[in-house]
C-alpha cells in the first residue's frame, strides 16, 4: 500500500510539474500569436510568462493588438488576442483573479467599476480572438499547434438581442450569439463548428 500511495504521490508530482513548465519566451510568442489574423502577427505586444510564473510583457508591439501566450498552469493549450482597448477590462479582471475573487465577484466588481467611470471599455466593437487545442498536438520545440479550434467574441457593452437582432442563447452550429446581454460585459460568441 505505501508503495502505492508513492508511486501515485510522484505521478501526479510529475504531472503538475510538466503543467507549470514555463516555455521560452520566442515560443510562448509564436503559440500566442497564433490566434491573431496574420496581418497583426508580426508587431503585435505579447504578454506570457517569465521564469517564476508572473505574467510579464515579452515583447512590446506596435499594432493595437495584444495577444496572451498560454497559461502554464492550465491543462491544454489556450491562446488570446484582443484590441487593445480592452487591455484596461481584461487586466482588471486577471488583477482580480490574483487577488483570489471568484468569477462572479470578479463580474460585480468590474460592472459597479465601468457603472462609476474608473474602468473604461470600447465605445465600438472590440474583438477577441481565442484558439485552443490538446497539448498531444502541440510542439513546445516550434511552437507550432497541429490542430486547433477558433472562438471569435466582440465585446460591446449593453447590447441586446433586440438591438443586434441576435440570439441570446447558442441557435445552430457556427451561428453567432449575444452572450450576457444587456450587461457591462455583453459580447458576440461565433464558434465555428467542429470540423
Amino acid at each position: 500500500m505505501k508503495r502505492f500511495l508513492f508511486l501515485f504521490a510522484f505521478a501526479v508530482t510529475i504531472s503538475v510539474g510538466a503543467q507549470n513548465k514555463i516555455l521560452p519566451k520566442h515560443i510562448q510568442i509564436q503559440t500566442a500569436v497564433l490566434a491573431a489574423p496574420e496581418m497583426y502577427r508580426d508587431n503585435a505586444t505579447v504578454l506570457g510568462y517569465n521564469e517564476t510564473g508572473e505574467l510579464v510583457t515579452l515583447r512590446q508591439g506596435t499594432n493595437k493588438m495584444i495577444c496572451l501566450a498560454d497559461d502554464p498552469n492550465k491543462a491544454g493549450i489556450s491562446v488570446a488576442c484582443y484590441g487593445a482597448e480592452l487591455e484596461p477590462f481584461m487586466a482588471r479582471g486577471r488583477a482580480l483573479v490574483a487577488q483570489g475573487k471568484t468569477t462572479q465577484e470578479k463580474r460585480e466588481i468590474r460592472k459597479q467599476e465601468i457603472e462609476a467611470g474608473t474602468l473604461s471599455m470600447p465605445i465600438e466593437p472590440a474583438m477577441v480572438y481565442v484558439l485552443a487545442g490538446e497539448e498531444t498536438d502541440y510542439s513546445e520545440e516550434t511552437g507550432e499547434l497541429l490542430k486547433s479550434r477558433i472562438r471569435y467574441v466582440l465585446y460591446k457593452p449593453y447590447m441586446t438581442g433586440e438591438s443586434t437582432g441576435l440570439p441570446t442563447k447558442p441557435q445552430a452550429p457556427g451561428m453567432p450569439w449575444l452572450m450576457d446581454a444587456g450587461t457591462h460585459r455583453s459580447h458576440i460568441m461565433i464558434s465555428p463548428p467542429k470540423k
